[in-house]
């Protein structure tokens, strides 16, 4: 199973979460909201060959964390996976937008001065503008839109410009996003939790409740749970092998 979108150093069990995470072989990406957790919730992870640590400045953040851009900056040599990152539209945070936007520039010229990253992207209500700054620098790497929710025509622009996508179980919940994910390219397609964020039931998604989403996939696609399970495998080697060269030893 694969979790391409998780706070794994949120919960509040977060080394017992971990330790299942590792128990079950899942392949977990996990994301950071500012650069001066990167490094703790790295090494929390400690040896485990499928858990890759993201670097990240989340959006509604950016207005309070930006001075941690040169942080960020320093530490982007060490890892190949940038996110949370991106743009959040939401009323409540309109406030922050020039700041948003200074920071998600800043962060994807770094990417692309630095060879590309796979970047794992924030985009609630602020598609276009997210698209606009993804457009601007081509070379930054391979963004993975996270829980896209914008409008079709949104989505038709993101698959032109070669973005993936990463839904969960949250997400699938609802009619839209199921809409959403019918529309989407499968071969730019992986599972993500969001957890602890993410609720289904009014608890907190856990990373092994991807098999909520993959059943889902496949009413979506009309295919049976293992042959969706086998292409979401098969699409994360293809992201792997950008990243770093090499999937088979990371999947074996």
């Amino acid at each position: 199973m694969i979790d391409f979108h998780c706070h794994l150093d949120l919960y509040p069990d977060r080394n017992e979460v971990r330790d299942e995470c590792v128990r079950r072989g899942l392949y977990v990406l996990s994301v950071t909201t500012t650069p001066s957790a990167w490094r703790g919730t790295s090494a929390m992870s400690g040896n485990a060959p499928r858990i890759r640590t993201a670097l990240g400045l989340h959006p509604q953040l950016a207005h309070e964390r930006r001075g941690e851009l040169a942080l960020f900056d320093t530490l982007l040599p060490e890892t190949r996976y940038v996110g949370e990152i991106g743009l959040d539209g939401a009323p409540e945070f309109r406030h922050s937008w020039k700041d948003q936007v200074a920071v998600f520039e800043h962060i994807l010229a770094r990417c692309r001065e630095a060879g590309g990253r796979v970047m794992s992207i924030h985009s609630r209500r602020a598609g276009e503008a997210v698209l606009d700054c993804l457009g601007k620098e081509p070379d930054a790497g391979t963004p993975v839109l996270h829980w896209f929710s914008g409008s079709f025509r949104e989505l038709d622009r993101a698959v032109k410009q070669g973005c993936w996508f990463s839904v969960g179980p949250a997400m699938l919940a609802s009619e839209k996003g199921r809409k959403l994910a019918a529309r989407m390219p499968p071969g730019r397609v992986l599972t993500e939790s969001d957890g602890p964020f993410a609720q289904v039931d009014g608890a907190a998604v856990r990373p092994w409740h991807v098999d909520i989403a993959v059943k889902s996939l496949s009413d979506i696609w009309s295919a049976p749970v293992d042959e969706v399970q086998k292409s979401l495998t098969a699409n994360l080697r293809a992201l792997l092998a950008q990243a770093e060269g090499d999937s088979k030893s990371v999947l074996a």
